[in-house]
């Protein structure tokens, strides 16, 4: 299936020099110290020895099918009924992300409607008698708001607008009335909107004025007549506490602050005289906490030094959901309001989720979570009033096993300041530590996000084909308090492109990986960051697969969507201004010097980073003579929703590397 243009000769010397390199390495990860160089601030970590990672037996153990990785279905969403009998989920079981409704006793699920396009975003009406949802078209991002009997029936399409995207409706208590979040096409702003149920007209209830900002509903007053929202900027640096008054719209800010801060409310007591929020105030690190607002006073729920995040209270107002981000691995906590303690949620370890966003609790006091991990993809379990949890879902295939699957291993490593990077490493099974394997460098989407310890499936696909696969959390991370999220402003391609590097260092420095032999991919950001890395270090990377990534920040302000030209400037500056910085922090201004072949897979309708993004990388290196291919998807848009387009993307990427990462050992098999 691939052509392979280089046989690579191994000899005895070579073998040697890679036993020394290892060596140097191994030294380096161990010895730097955090602080020295002047580190970015983060939570202490001790460095992971190299050598101390060891590949897996697994006598039985074989390439995984790229298609059984996604008809392992997948998952976006969930809320109950109201009486608590049945769950609505969004998900791929058809290969198209649409709604199913299943008994939360377990039963098989019933398909609710039936579209090319992705839905979610489920609110069921307190009546149990309608389901409303969002979604768009042909990944466009211009979502409508719609409605089906939860019988099942036609759908009825609420809103209609092409050019206003609504999304996250929440209905009031009475059920007369939907909250949403409402942007027009060529806006920056998002704001809150109401839809009144019986005659179907929208009234918008904030108006904001300051470009990039966001309102995102949170909870309905129990008599229905304030709307609890959050405000926050386009840079994911500072956000208040709302409350609105749902008849003259006035707005009272219940977090006033000086400064930066992210303060981000999840749900308000009965009374409304406590909040349960995220800050940051305490140290840039986001934590847990219930607020006073009359006292302006919190409540931590936990000294713990990772970042954690408040949840719901649960229906009987003594509990409060809560999670603890531990280095990209989410644990689930219940906290007692009378005694002031919590419980953890005994779950598997990996990555805990509420289910239903900020509506996990079902009305009997029953808790929906999602549950992933490395090797086990998401699934939905139900936490009864007894603390145990039963698995609702089984998304996997029955090939996809957790012993059949690659594991991922939490490592940290120091880079080239002495800043500690945290990420997670597939090892093959049965590899030899001999220097020869190929390896994969899987930079995040973002920058401001995290790598967590999920099912991830371009990882599975790669290291169960030989190839060691690490996916660091470099500067610019969340997850890590607001010091190291900060870390890359202005610098985008900088010292996180270097963090990448010494991801890549660390695996040579294990004794498992061949330094001539090691391909980067990522998807937008993580597009971007292999584009960099081929171009201001060509050196470093023998191949690179470009999923949506940008490729010139001035032209991504030309034609990406409003808010995110926001977003773009709260990094890189202005684009008049700070001109320079855009420019050097471009993959275009090294495209020179790239010297690797580079594959770009992009959606046609993708608002983000828009196809303009990839046509100008593939004409730009095709006319100077590089070696670089492009597929585009009709009908997708910032990632692939499609299930053949999904597999179709991912056989692409390990062909790619296969050829380019593989010569010398498909050679030695050719006759």
């Amino acid at each position: 299936m691939t052509t392979f243009l280089l046989s690579m000769k191994r000899g005895a010397e070579l073998e040697r020099r890679n036993v020394r390199r290892a060596a140097v390495l191994l030294a380096l990860c161990c010895a730097v110290s955090t602080g020295a160089f002047g580190a970015v601030p983060a939570m202490p970590r001790a460095l992971t020895d190299p050598h101390a990672l060891t590949a897996p037996a697994n006598a039985s153990a074989r390439p995984v099918p790229v298609a059984d990785l996604f008809f392992t279905r997948a998952n976006a969403g969930a809320a109950w009924s109201p009486d608590a009998k049945d769950i609505v989920v969004s998900t791929n079981l058809s290969g198209r992300f649409n709604l199913w409704r299943v008994s939360s006793a377990g039963s098989w699920p019933l398909q609710l409607t039936q579209s090319d396009d992705r839905q979610t975003g489920m609110a069921w009406s307190p009546d149990g008698q309608w389901i409303v949802f969002h979604s768009d078209q042909a990944g466009g991002e211009i979502f409508d708001l719609y409605a089906i009997p939860a019988s099942g029936g036609a759908v009825i399409d609420l809103t209609a607008s092409d050019d206003v995207s609504e999304t996250s409706p929440l209905w009031s208590p009475a059920g007369k009335t939907l909250a949403f979040e409402r942007r027009g096409k060529v806006d920056s702003t998002t704001d809150l909107a109401l839809l009144e149920w019986s005659m179907r007209n929208v009234r918008q209830l904030t108006h904001e004025k300051t470009p990039g900002e966001r309102w995102q509903v949170v909870a309905w007053s129990e008599d229905g007549r304030t709307l609890y929202a959050n405000r926050a900027n386009a840079g994911h640096t500072d956000a208040s506490a709302w409350r609105i008054d749902v008849a003259s719209g006035n707005a009272q800010e219940l977090t006033p602050h000086r400064g930066q801060q992210l303060i981000a409310m999840s749900a308000a007591t009965a009374d409304g005289k406590t909040l349960a929020l995220t800050s940051n105030a305490t140290g840039g690190v986001a934590r847990a906490a219930l607020f006073d607002v009359g006292a302006r006073r919190y409540r931590w729920l936990d000294d713990s030094p990772w970042e954690s995040d408040s949840g719901e209270f649960s229906p009987d107002g003594k509990q409060l959901l809560w999670l603890l981000n531990a280095d990209g691995r989410t644990d689930l906590h219940l906290y007692d309001l009378a005694s002031g303690r919590s419980a953890k949620v005994d779950l598997p370890p990996g990555v805990n989720l509420p289910a239903a966003g900020r509506r996990s609790f079902a009305a009997d006091g029953r808790l929906l979570v999602s549950h992933q991990a490395s090797n086990t993809p998401a699934d939905y379990w139900i936490v009864g009033s007894d603390g145990k949890a039963v698995q609702l879902t089984h998304s996997a295939l029955a090939s996809l096993t957790p012993a059949a699957v690659p594991s991922a291993q939490l490592v940290h490593y120091s880079s080239f300041d002495g800043t500690v990077i945290s990420a997670f490493v597939w090892l093959p099974f049965n590899l030899a530590r001999d220097g020869r394997a190929p390896a994969i460098v899987l930079p995040h989407g973002g920058p401001t996000a995290q790598t967590l310890d999920t099912f991830n499936r371009t990882a599975t696909a790669l290291a169960s084909r030989g190839y060691v696969t690490i996916a660091p959390n470099v500067r610019g991370s969340t997850g890590y308090g607001l010091a190291f999220q900060k870390a890359n402003i202005k610098d985008l391609g900088g010292g996180d492109l270097q963090d990448e590097i010494y991801a890549a260092k660390f695996l040579v420095a294990t004794g498992y990986v061949d330094a001539k032999k090691i391909g980067i991919t990522g998807g937008s950001y993580g597009g971007f960051m292999a584009l960099m890395a081929l171009g201001r270090t060509p050196d470093d990377w023998a191949a690179a697969v470009d999923l949506y990534g940008v490729t010139n920040w001035l032209s991504e302000q030309q034609h990406e969507e409003p808010a995110l030209q926001q977003y773009d400037q709260s990094i890189l500056g202005d684009p008049v201004k700070d001109k320079a910085i855009y420019e050097r922090c471009s993959p275009t201004t090294y495209f020179a010097a790239i010297k690797a072949p580079l594959l770009v897979l992009q959606g046609e309708n993708d608002i983000r980073d828009p196809k303009e993004e990839a046509e100008q990388a593939l004409k730009a290196l095709a006319a100077s003579g590089k070696t670089v291919q492009a597929h585009y998807y009709p009908g997708e848009g910032h990632g692939f929703a499609k299930r053949e387009n999904q597999i179709d993307a991912l056989e692409r990427t390990v062909a790619w590397f296969d050829r380019y990462l593989k010569q010398d050992d498909t050679a030695k098999q050719s006759p």
